[in-house]
């Protein structure tokens, strides 16, 4: 049984391949990533979810209510989505969708394969200029690039078979095994890593300066997070924590690509 066990998982992690998902961009991401979850998988899965995300909002009469709003977000990412192609060549033929939910949590997200919702809190709360949205959406849209849902999921079964392995050996039941498993879901996949934030932030201001958005407004975006922080934390911040560090780090990016912008930006 030993045997057999340690076989499946060896098994396993041999059929994990290492990609680089996307291309370096001119802000350099070119670590490569362990995956053992396909990318169909993990897009099927998250088109599903965001099916039953939406209908839910849309049932509750809380889906894309202001016309206006709506359009300026989808606008906003359309400019984003359009200039995926500089990380990845099938990016811009996702089936990108992009959405509004009411609610008052100050968040957004996009889930892998294009799924995007931007919250009215988060519109509203931090009152964000056209080039903040383009912040906040290019950093969730890099997620995306990148696939770090895929990876994380990666990581989970990887350790989900490894835990599985030592549990038969041990004998140990199966309360006790899904304890174990929960605890390293909370360890390695909740919050994104300082690292996938990392290479979130930087992505995403060069997605902002090549469509034409000025990519320093991912500064006062933190900074306003930041100092929204200061009271009630808000959805967001439990998931992208700000903090000096970032901040300073978004400053360099920025004027790294602002050769970019400046070439982008709309004539005024």
């Amino acid at each position: 049984m030993k045997n057999f066990g340690i076989a499946v998982l060896v098994l396993a992690l041999a059929g994990c391949q290492n990609v680089q998902t996307t291309q370096p961009g001119a802000v350099g991401i070119d670590r490569s990533q362990s995956m053992l979850v396909s990318s169909k998988q993990i897009n099927d899965s998250a088109k599903k979810a965001y099916a039953e995300t939406m209908q839910q909002a849309a049932q509750k009469g809380l889906l894309n209510r202001d016309a206006a709003q709506t359009a300026r977000v989808r606008a906003v990412a359309a400019r984003l989505i359009g200039q995926t192609g500089a990380f990845r060549t099938d990016a811009p033929g996702w089936q990108w969708e992009v959405n509004v939910v009411t609610a008052k949590e100050v968040n957004a997200w996009c889930m892998p394969g294009g799924k995007i919702a931007v919250y009215t809190g988060i519109l509203d709360g931090l009152k964000l200029t056209d080039e903040e949205l383009a912040a906040v959406m290019g950093h969730e849209i890099a997620h995306a690039l990148r696939e770090h849902g895929r990876e994380r999921a990666s990581q989970a079964m990887a350790q989900g078979l490894l835990i599985g392995v030592l549990g038969a050996v041990a004998g140990l039941s199966g309360t006790a095994q899904d304890l174990s498993r929960t605890v390293l879901d909370l360890t390695f996949n909740l919050p994104n890593s300082r690292q996938d934030e990392t290479e979130a932030d930087r992505i995403g201001v060069e997605l902002a300066a090549r469509a034409g958005f000025d990519p320093r407004a991912a500064v006062t975006l933190w900074q306003k997070m930041d100092q929204k922080g200061g009271g009630s934390s808000p959805e967001f911040l439990s998931t992208h924590p700000a903090g000096q560090t970032r901040i300073a780090d978004l400053r360099v990016v920025s004027e790294k690509v602002m050769p970019l912008y400046e070439k982008a930006r709309p004539v005024r």
